[in-house]
């Protein structure tokens, strides 16, 4: 019987420096998109998947995270008093109860293997997922929980993924596919960021893992590899080799890379099409921008 995934590990101790200088008193995983940080969008998908325990690895400078999940009494007490429900409601969906949050310290920047492998005590011998917050996606259901429900029949290790353009395999962790069954791939290797020549696929694998407590103990034995960092990618591929174990999920959505800033516009303009409150407006403005820059274009000579 396979167990239940009810941990999560969130890696946030990166320093954001593609968003500088917004990141230099805010973590990149506060920034807003529409009216919610990336942080609260991976959130709402671990608890829809049926999270119970979530796990922060951190660095200096991001207690800002710490606050925004904490109680606001000074602000309820007034939107209760002025009789604001709804934002009431909204600000109480953003609060995690005392005991299933928890916060760790990445000292070093050593890469995404040693901020999972920091949350090794705390994860001990259950199956965990990670969810990059960067990665922001737009499913129904929601992505972790497509994998949950997948995972639930598999067992072992999954990974989500994606294919990308084959000029761009070397901004990923790509999959050597062993057998293609639709929703899931088989894996009988992966590579961390090869050179175009040397990818064996184009399916990348993207921000959102379940994991078996075996990689932790395989992270104990993993050198720096690529960029000098540990990477997870080395300890997934260990499970390959011993167990066999390991899958692909293709997920049902839409993936926006979010540490990415022409992403993060992106992400932007789709979830605010996507709303009922601001649809008609926000697509009148695009309507109207691109019909200007059109014309601008034109009466510059760039057709």
């Amino acid at each position: 019987m396979t167990i239940r995934v009810t941990k999560a590990i969130f890696p946030v101790a990166g320093l954001g420096t593609r968003f500088l200088p917004a990141t230099k008193s805010i973590p990149k995983e506060i920034l807003t998109l529409i009216d919610r940080p990336l942080i609260q969008y991976a959130i709402d998908e671990a608890r829809a998947a049926g999270i119970e325990e979530f796990i922060f690895v951190t660095s200096r400078g991001k207690s800002a995270l710490e606050d925004y999940f904490d109680y606001s009494p000074e602000l309820e007490n007034s939107l209760r008093k002025k009789g604001r429900a709804g934002l009431l409601q909204m600000l109480k969906s953003t609060n995690m109860e005392s005991g299933t949050i928890a916060y760790l310290r990445q000292h070093s920047a050593l890469g995404l293997g040693h901020a999972v492998w920091c949350a090794r005590r705390l994860i001990a011998n259950e199956p965990f997922a990670v969810i990059l917050p960067d990665d922001v996606i737009e499913a129904r259901p929601p992505c972790l929980q497509q994998m949950v429900e997948a995972y639930a029949k598999t067992g072992g290790n999954m990974v989500a993924t994606m294919e990308v353009p084959t000029e761009k395999t070397s901004n990923y962790g790509i999959l050597d596919v062993g057998k293609d069954m639709g929703s899931l791939l088989s894996v009988k290797g992966m590579v961390e960021k090869p050179p175009i020549d040397e990818a064996p696929s184009n399916h990348a694998v993207i921000g959102r893992y379940i994991l078996g407590p075996n990689i932790m103990k395989n992270l104990d034995s993993t050198d720096p590899g690529a960029d000098e960092e540990m990477q997870l990618t080395d300890a997934i591929v260990k499970e390959i080799e011993v167990s066999n174990n390991v899958y692909g999920f293709r997920f049902r959505g839409q993936r926006f890379d979010c540490g990415s800033k022409a992403g993060f516009l992106q992400a932007t303009v789709a979830f605010g099409l996507s709303r009922d409150d601001l649809r008609d407006e926000f697509e009148d403005y695009l309507d109207k921008a691109m019909a200007m820059q059109k014309v601008a274009r034109r009466a510059s000579g760039w057709g």
